[in-house]
Formats: structure tokens, sequence, C-alpha cells
């Protein structure tokens, strides 16, 4: 849609024929890609990575499902639509990475194998 004020956003259909939220994938059991560090306000910090999520209700999903763990502050998406997209969690204290991948798995989607 351009014109009448919408601005083109470039996104393109994937090959995967959509996101995990309109068209789940199988849910790989993967290490989590994690790397954790306190904050300046005491919060500890861990980034996931995330496969499947190509738009912003994939984003919703999984930081809605994320942010209900106990001790979450907040939850920040770096989305790269089709690919791996990395997924911060802020905590008050160390987030057990198994919680945060059945969080993700909830939302329908799946942690990237580690490297």
């Amino acid at each position: 849609m351009t014109g009448q004020g919408f601005q083109d956003l470039g996104l393109q259909a994937t090959n995967g024929g959509g996101c995990a939220c309109c068209s789940p994938t199988s849910h790989a059991t993967a290490a989590p890609a994690t790397a954790a560090a306190e904050s300046a306000a005491g919060d500890v910090t861990a980034q996931f990575l995330v496969e499947g999520m190509t738009c912003s209700h994939c984003v919703r999903s999984v930081t809605e499902e994320v942010s209900a763990i106990d001790g979450v502050s907040d939850v920040a998406v770096d989305l790269h639509a089709g690919g791996v997209s990395t997924v911060t969690v802020s905590s008050t204290v160390p987030v057990d990475a198994a919680r945060v991948r059945e969080a993700v798995e909830e939302a329908g989607y799946s942690l990237a194998g580690a490297s």
C-alpha cells in the first residue's frame, strides 16, 4: 500500500510460506545462544537467538510469553525477518534458559542452535 499516507516498508515474502505465528514450524531442540551481563541498574541481561520470526506480530508474541517469566523486567527483540533474531532479556535475577526456551516455543518459535 503506497499513497494515502502509507509508507512502503519493503517487506517481502520468505520461502517459508509465512511466519511461525501463521504457519508454525517444528520445535527443534536447540541450545540457546546466551550472553549474560549485569546492567548499571542491577538487572541481569541475557541474549537468545530465535528462529522463525518475520513480523511485528511475531515480536509481540515472543515478548508477551518471555515477559511472563518471573523476574523478567524487559524484553527487547532485534528482528531479522526470516532469519535469526536476537532477543535480549533483562531480569532481576539470572533467567533460566529452559524457561526462556519454553516461552519461545509457546509463542510458536524455536531457539537457534549453538554454532
